[in-house]
């Protein structure tokens, strides 16, 4: 699982085998150590609820809350993804984006090798 952060937004990325996982578990998480701690990111299903997508922070953790409706779409379906502004108030909200990670068009030398057919190399 990848993350991106940038402002008030969080987007993240899943490969074949963590939606595999995420639909079998419910959770996926993935952490990045430093010398002086560890950022944590969870993407959890959130269970009877058919709500928007949600997010908290807390204790160096992120966690995206995904509605168990939302994740049976996800895992049954092709729809690459989803995305919800979270309200935080005064005016401002959160945009939350969440979808399958999709080969890389360029020549990235990492490995795709779980990532998802992009739908833009096909003709």
């Amino acid at each position: 699982m990848k993350i991106r952060i940038k402002g008030n937004s969080v987007r993240l990325r899943i490969t074949r085998s963590e939606l595999s996982q995420f639909a079998t578990e419910g959770m996926i998480s993935e952490s990045t150590r430093f010398l002086n701690g560890e950022f944590n990111y969870f993407l959890c299903v959130k269970p009877d609820s058919d709500g928007p997508l949600s997010a908290s922070y807390a204790e160096d953790t992120i966690t995206v809350w995904m509605p168990e409706s939302m994740r049976k779409e996800w895992i049954n379906t092709e729809t690459v993804g989803f995305e919800q502004h979270m309200p935080l108030g005064g005016n401002q909200s959160l945009f939350i984006l969440v979808e399958k990670d999709f080969v890389c068009l360029d020549n990235s030398r990492e490995d795709q090798s779980d990532q998802f057919p992009n739908p833009n190399a096909v003709c």
